[in-house]
């Protein structure tokens, strides 16, 4: 298979595919179609949430994979996130259990700590249309008892790795001080226009591999501005995968596996999903790789302001100044 090509290895040993699936967005109804062809078009990686409410949907549909013998589970490596609802250090092992339960799974190969902000448990109920006061935010003592508890996960053998999601290097290099398992993942918002090469450089020298959300730059995503630039319309972009008889998906997801990313672009179009790892087979040259590179605008379309506290803003969420003044 055209993503066998394209491996990155964890702290933890295992040698991991560097392509795989999204499904956030995915919407029942459709996203256990979408694993399936996946999965049946030689996708070995599938990323999933608690949060996402559609994890029973692509259990069911993995259950039936495994029992026809399309797959074996020690074939996946299936990837959920623990949501910032269960940060208290008494429900996170309830997440997970709940997410097992709902993919029918014996374990995970890797757990992330979706967000460094912490919600009130009963957040979920009106996500994304969250109050005030279930909005707990950023505590690097709280995070430390909740990393202290993911750890923990690992010895019970109900994951076999765990990581991060949405951290900076100043939240990461927090955690390290406190952290007896250095994450594994972090995975992160990373597309051409955001291309995070510093938080790369970083990550890389602590042994975390960093997994790009939205690597095609999320057209679909809510609170979209009509005047955000449009990644995949790039000309630059547009020219390589001309020159590649390609999508300028397909050079957007072959452009971050060259990188050194882990790529898991989201879709429910048969399509798509078929394009999409299409770019598996994409050999870039130098000079293409060069010129993509010079198109990074350092241009965040994740904001994620509507899970903080009011008040708080962009340059404080994200550590601008304290990453930036970080020497790697």
């Amino acid at each position: 298979m055209a993503s066998d090509k394209w491996t990155l290895k964890l702290n933890t040993g295992k040698v991991v595919p560097a392509f795989g699936l999204g499904t956030w967005q995915s919407e029942k109804g459709l996203v256990g179609q979408a694993v399936d062809i996946a999965v049946r078009n030689g996708y070995r990686s599938i990323d999933c949430a608690w949060l996402y409410r559609n994890e029973d949907e692509i259990g069911a549909t993995l259950e039936t994979l495994f029992k026809e013998g399309v797959v074996k589970r020690e074939d996946l490596f299936i990837t959920s996130k623990l949501s910032g609802t269960h940060h208290n250090a008494e429900d996170v092992e309830e997440c997970c259990r709940d997410t097992l339960k709902n993919l029918k799974l014996d374990y995970l190969d890797l757990y992330l700590v979706h967000s460094p902000a912490a919600l009130k448990k009963d957040a979920l109920l009106s996500f994304p249309n969250l109050t005030e006061e279930q909005k707990f935010g950023y505590n690097s003592e709280h995070l430390a008892k909740t990393w202290e508890v993911m750890e923990s996960l690992v010895s019970k053998g109900l994951v076999k790795a765990i990581g991060i999601s949405n951290f900076t290097i100043t939240k990461t290099e927090k955690l390290l001080e406190t952290a007896k398992i250095v994450p594994a993942v972090n995975q992160v918002e990373c597309h051409p226009y955001f291309q995070q090469k510093k938080l790369k450089k970083y990550c890389d020298s602590k042994g975390i591999v960093l997994e790009a959300y939205a690597p095609l730059g999320s057209p679909g995503r809510p609170r979209a501005s009509p005047d955000d630039p449009v990644v995949m319309e790039d000309p630059i972009i547009k020219q390589i995968a001309e020159k590649h008889g390609a999508t300028t998906g397909q050079i957007c997801i072959s452009f971050l596996l060259h990188s050194g990313l882990m790529v898991i672009p989201k879709s429910t179009s048969e399509k798509r999903i078929k394009e999409n790892i299409g770019a598996c087979s994409i050999t870039l040259s130098p000079e293409e790789i060069q010129a993509l590179e010079g198109i990074d605008k350092n241009l965040r379309l994740f904001l994620g302001l509507f899970f903080l506290p009011k008040g708080t803003t962009v340059e404080q969420a994200w550590d601008v100044a304290a990453d930036e003044a970080y020497f790697i």
